[in-house]
C-alpha cells in the first residue's frame, strides 16, 4: 500500500487535487496504475493544462549527506547550486569559485538550505 502523497508523486499531481478528487489515503500499486494508464477526466483535463514551465514535483538532495526528498517547488526558489541539510556546516560545501558571491536561502523543503553562487550584481 502507498499513501496518497505517494499517489501524488506518481501521477504529477498535487496532493490537494488528489485530496479533492477522492484519491483515498492508502491505495495499491495496482490502483495508482489503473488510474495513471486510464486516467479520469480531471487528470486528463490537468495534464492538458500544463504549460511545463514549473514542474509539479521536485526532488531535493542534500549535497553533503544524500538525504532527499520530494516536495512541491515554491515560485521564488532560484536555481540552485547546492542543497544541504540545516545541519550540515557551510564549511563541508566546496568553496565558492574566485569571483562569485554566495547567498544562501533557508525553509528550503522540510530541511534544507539552499546555495546560489553567482556573479555579483553591478
Amino acid at each position: 500500500m502507498i499513501t496518497r502523497r505517494e499517489a501524488a508523486l506518481r501521477l504529477d499531481i498535487t496532493l490537494e487535487m488528489a485530496q479533492r478528487h477522492g484519491i483515498p489515503t492508502r491505495l495499491s500499486e495496482a490502483e495508482v496504475a489503473a488510474i495513471d494508464a486510464d486516467p479520469p477526466a480531471w487528470l486528463l483535463q490537468s495534464r492538458a493544462n500544463r504549460t511545463g514551465k514549473k514542474p509539479t514535483w521536485v526532488q531535493l538532495s542534500c549535497w553533503v549527506c544524500g538525504y532527499s526528498e520530494a516536495v512541491r517547488p515554491k515560485k521564488w526558489w532560484p536555481a540552485f547550486t547546492y542543497l544541504s541539510c540545516d545541519i550540515h556546516s557551510p564549511d563541508e560545501l566546496p568553496h565558492k569559485a574566485s569571483g562569485l558571491v554566495r547567498r544562501e536561502f533557508d525553509g528550503i523543503g522540510s530541511r534544507f538550505v539552499g546555495v546560489v553562487d553567482e556573479l555579483p550584481s553591478s
